[in-house]
């Protein structure tokens, strides 16, 4: 049996969310002892990424598309202010979360640009025949 390919899987920006996902689980399984609360937080905003991401994927109007990508633009810089409190509060060590770092900054590049083109073509005029 073949499962279909969605959309949403042919991102690249979702498959980072989901490489994103499985850091911070790494990740929470030795925070979770010492702070659960932030280390629930971080899997909250870690799942929200990639599943905005899908269901904008699955929009076909424009401004819901850009609606759902803002809204895991939101949820990564979340999950990048986690990482730095958990530096901050030394749960974790700088050159640990480094690499979950540099995965929210491409998600968050791709989600902006994405967001700015797609405001582009709905602001732009409609050239008529």
């Amino acid at each position: 049996m073949v499962l279909r390919e969605f959309d949403h899987q042919r991102l690249r920006m979702y498959q980072l969310a989901l490489d994103f996902n499985e850091f911070a689980s790494e990740l929470n399984e030795t925070v979770r002892r010492r702070s659960p609360a932030l280390a629930d937080q971080l899997h909250r905003a870690a799942i929200s990424i990639a599943l905005n991401i899908a269901e904008g994927a699955g929009e076909f109007r424009s401004a819901e598309k850009v609606r759902f990508y803002r809204m895991a633009q939101r949820s990564a810089t979340e999950c990048a202010a986690a990482l730095d409190l958990l530096v901050r509060t030394r749960l974790e060590t700088g050159p640990r979360v480094i690499a979950g770092q540099e995965l929210l900054k491409e998600i968050v590049a791709m989600l902006v640009g994405t967001c700015r083109r797609r405001e582009a073509a709905m602001n732009s005029p409609k050239s008529t025949p």
